[in-house]
Parts: structure tokens; C-alpha cells; sequence
């Protein structure tokens, strides 16, 4: 199963919990008592960066009746397309800029350059996934209510197809995120009366999806299009592909931070009754993060520091990479794992799942306690204790690394044979 209890999957006691909590309210409060010029300069400077892409893209677009220019254009507008959504839209959207009391750069002003409405992704993410991050039967960025990620959801045949559901997920990935709010498969089983308040929120909310799809489109396959007169195929075609690098991008930055080995799972079973402090370790444990350099943490919108940004997520990105530092000392501190790697390795363990639990339970190696997508306390039990050789604590990270171990051993002797 799942995690349910928290603090004994983490080996902690209820102590070193609110230290940690502590400690990390400390780092918010001199984070957001430095803010100021250079972080507001900072914002400016990639919109206007954003912008100019933007701009070039559409400008060479003219000429896309020839390859090289319809490259150009989809390289241009696809990086504009990715920055204005992740560095941009994602972390204006969370309020990180809110402090700055600019109107055209506010969380309540900013509609994205995407098919869903900024209203509604506010509310799925903003509130649900990131108050029950990784939550069974709260947070629906567990597969998006499509894929099968963990193996204490129940299988059925319908998931046996989820590797091509993932592929057309990746390719199309705003169209899932617009409607991801009006909960679809939920509402097919409702039994609704025309006339209930259920019903017509609904069809206020579809109304709202239609509008922003619609408004997309036609901005992107027909009036763009439509301004590079002779060139008008060739652009429709460049700004389709330009979506599409931006959605299979973002899918795959989001996906790297939630569904890699080590970022847990976790019941509702003691969700709703926990501190902040137990907020925070929850975020710690489900959360992963994505090595590389600056442009690399640029172009996720500094998603690759997910772990920081589920710790903060109304802290302005640009200041994630020092927080991270701090964070990973923490972790090291009280045992605790600090999951990253690199984005080829994260995605490829995130599709390694998805392949995975496209098939029921019994034909697959591990449990619902131990597998590599999903652990829980059962899978160890103990506290955390001191280590009599060296004097250091003995928490969760060196917990995982022994049973790891143990497991090899137990594997040796079936490999044998």
C-alpha cells in the first residue's frame, strides 16, 4: 500500500518532524524578506525575453514556404511557447510575483498561452495537487485520471492501452490539462438533473473550456496563419509542431518531478490532520527534482527544482536553486532521501511505470509495499536511531539503501537457479 503513516515511513519522531518544519519556515521567511529589485528585474527580463522569441518566431514565419525558415519558426515560437508556460504562466499563476504589486504580472491578471483557462488550473493544481501532492483519491495529477502510476490503484483492461494513452497525452498535453478540471470520467457516471446545481456548474465550466480552446486555435491555426498570406500552410503546420515540442516538453518536466522512483505515494488516512511541518515532509518525500545546469533549470521553469517549488510554491523561481542547497542539507542532516536525477533517467523510470502498470498486479515482480514506484512503513519499521560507530543519525535514506541490499541478496539465489 501506500504510505499512511508518514512519520514512521520516514523514521522520524514527531520531534524531528516540527524541527524540520522549523527549520524550513525559517528559510521562507528570509527568502521573502530579501526579495526586491533583482528578483523584480529578473521577471521583466524574462518576459521580455519571452517576447522578442515570440516576435523573431512569428516574424520568420513569413518565409516558411522554405525549410529553413519553418524550422526556424518552430524552434523560436516552440522555446517562446515553453518559457512563457513554465517559467512564466506556471509561476505567475502561483502568486510568486504577487508581492511586486504589478497588475499585468499578478496571479489574479495572468491568463497563458495555453487551451486551458488559467481560472480553473488554479484550482486543480494551485489548491488540489499541491495541498494533497501525490494523495490517493485527492490528487488527480496521479495519472491524470488516464494512467495507472501506482500499483495500489486498481487495475483494469482499459489499461492495458495506457502506453499510447501517455504518447497522445504527451503530444496533446494542454487539451488534457484544459479539461482535466470538468472531471469527465467523473461526471459520466453522475446522474445529474438537468436543471441541479451540479449540472449547470459543469456547463458553466465547459462553456469556459470551449471559449479558451477556441481562442487558441484560432489564434494559432487561422489568424497567424492567415497574416503570412502564401505562407499560410506552412505556418499552421509550424505553429502545430511548436505546440506540440512546448506540450511534450512540459509533460515531460511535470511527469520527471511525480513519477520517478522515489517520489511516494500516500493514503488519505492521515492527510487531512496533519501540521505543517508534516505538510512539508510529505512534499520532501513526493516530490523529485532533475539535475543540470542553469539553462536546464530556466527552460522547466525551475520545475526541475520540484522538491523546493512543493516546499514554496508562491517563492519566486529564481531563488529555488539557492533554497535547494539548503534543502538537500536538511535532508542530509536528518537521513532523509533527496531524490533527483537526471531528466533521461527521471522520464525513463516514469515511462518504465507507465509500461509497467499497464498489466494487473500478479504479473509483476514486486508488491504495493516495496515497489520501486510506490513503498510504504511496511516495508521497514524501526525510528530513527544513532548510529554507535559514527555518531550520525540512521533515518529513511540509509533504511531504503539497506533494504535495497537485502533485497539483492534474496534475488541472488532465484537468479541462481
Amino acid at each position: 500500500m501506500a504510505i499512511s503513516d508518514v512519520k514512521e515511513y520516514a523514521h522520524l519522531t514527531p520531534e524531528d518532524v516540527e524541527a524540520i518544519g522549523a527549520e524550513l519556515d525559517a528559510i521562507r521567511r528570509e527568502v521573502e524578506s530579501t526579495l526586491g529589485d533583482k528578483d523584480a528585474r529578473y521577471i521583466r527580463n524574462v518576459i521580455r525575453l519571452q517576447r522578442g522569441l515570440e516576435i523573431s518566431g512569428r516574424a520568420v514565419l513569413f518565409a516558411s514556404l522554405f525549410p529553413p525558415a519553418w524550422l526556424a519558426g518552430v524552434a523560436l515560437l516552440g522555446t517562446a511557447k515553453i518559457i512563457e508556460n513554465m517559467e512564466i504562466g506556471h509561476n505567475v499563476m502561483h502568486g510568486q510575483w504577487d508581492w511586486m504589486n504589478d497588475p499585468e504580472i499578478h496571479s489574479t491578471k495572468w491568463e497563458w498561452d495555453n487551451a486551458g483557462p488559467s481560472e480553473h488550473w488554479k484550482i486543480t493544481h494551485n489548491f488540489l495537487h499541491h495541498k494533497y501532492t501525490n494523495v490517493l483519491g485527492m490528487d488527480d495529477d496521479i495519472g491524470y485520471g488516464l494512467l495507472r502510476v501506482t500499483r495500489d490503484q486498481r487495475w483494469s483492461p482499459f489499461y492495458l492501452g495506457q502506453p499510447l494513452y501517455n504518447l497522445l497525452l504527451q503530444m496533446f498535453f494542454e487539451y488534457g490539462v484544459a479539461v482535466q478540471h470538468l472531471e469527465l470520467g467523473k461526471v459520466a457516471k453522475k446522474k445529474w438533473a438537468p436543471d441541479s446545481p451540479e449540472r449547470k456548474q459543469f456547463e458553466v465550466d465547459r462553456r469556459l473550456v470551449l471559449e479558451k480552446i477556441g481562442r487558441q486555435a484560432a489564434k494559432d491555426y487561422l489568424i497567424f496563419p492567415l497574416l503570412t498570406g502564401p505562407a499560410f500552410l506552412g505556418t499552421l503546420t509550424a505553429n502545430l509542431a511548436a505546440n506540440v515540442v512546448r506540450n511534450v516538453w512540459t509533460n515531460a518536466v511535470i511527469f520527471c518531478g511525480h513519477f520517478p522512483d522515489g517520489a511516494e505515494k500516500f493514503t488519505k488516512f492521515d492527510c487531512d490532520n496533519e501540521t505543517q511541518a508534516e505538510w512539508y515532509l510529505r512534499q520532501m518525500l513526493g516530490s523529485a527534482n532533475i539535475s543540470g545546469g542553469p539553462l536546464m533549470h530556466f527552460m522547466t521553469g525551475n520545475l526541475s527544482h520540484q522538491i523546493e517549488h512543493h516546499l514554496y510554491p508562491d517563492i519566486p523561481s529564481n531563488r529555488l536553486a539557492d533554497i535547494a542547497v539548503r534543502v538537500r542539507a536538511l535532508c542530509e542532516k536528518y537521513d532523509l532521501p533527496y531524490t533527483t536525477g537526471s531528466l533521461p533517467v527521471q522520464y525513463a523510470k516514469s515511462w518504465r511505470t507507465i509500461m509497467k502498470l499497464s498489466l494487473p498486479n500478479k504479473y509483476l515482480r514486486r508488491g504495493t509495499d516495496d515497489a520501486p514506484e510506490t513503498k510504504s512503513e511496511k516495508v521497514f519499521g524501526g525510528e530513527s536511531s544513532i548510529d554507535p560507530m559514527t555518531g550520525r543519525r540512521r533515518g529513511l535514506r540509509t533504511a531504503l539503501k539497506e533494504g535495497g541490499r537485502k533485497l539483492a541478496r534474496r534475488r541472488e539465489p532465484a537468479l541462481a537457479r
